[in-house]
This record gives C-alpha cells, sequence and structure tokens, in this order.
C-alpha cells in the first residue's frame, strides 16, 4: 500500500535561528513590523508498505538517522493512506 508522508522540521525552543532572524531583518527593512518568525522545513514522500505502524517506525527511523538532528530539532510525521 502507498502512504503520503509528510515530516516537519524545526528548531528546539531556545535554538538561535539565524534564518528567521535574516528575514524579520529584512521584513522589518521593508516596514512590515514582524515578531517571532519561525521557520520550518517540511519533507513530502510516498512509501510503500504493508501498513501505517510500520510506516511511521520507517520515518522515525529516518528521521533519527539522516533527516534532522534529534539535538536541535524537533519533528512531526503525518501520514495518509
Amino acid at each position: 500500500m502507498i502512504f503520503n508522508v509528510e515530516v516537519k522540521i524545526s528548531l528546539k525552543k531556545g535554538m538561535l535561528n539565524p534564518e528567521s532572524s535574516t528575514i524579520e531583518r529584512a521584513l522589518d527593512l521593508l516596514g512590515y513590523k514582524v515578531k517571532n518568525t519561525d521557520t520550518i522545513d517540511i519533507i513530502t514522500f510516498q512509501i510503500d508498505e504493508k501498513n501505517e505502524e510500520k510506516v511511521l517506525e520507517e520515518v522515525d527511523d529516518m528521521c533519527q538517522r539522516l533527516l534532522c538532528n534529534p539535538v536541535i530539532h524537533d519533528y512531526e510525521i503525518t501520514i495518509n493512506s
């Protein structure tokens, strides 16, 4: 069965996010007064597996081993069949 997977990766609270700081400063220069800017990465893919539990297990392993750094990142996995 084919499952659609979405992984949202964000920095943990308290981690410095230079990308969002740059965006916030640039928007301020353009006259937009925004605060608490944040960025996330979204990775989407399809995976062929027997059931959703197996997909979750495999995607969690992918996140731990390659897609993110568990020391500085949080991640959220969404699976749709």
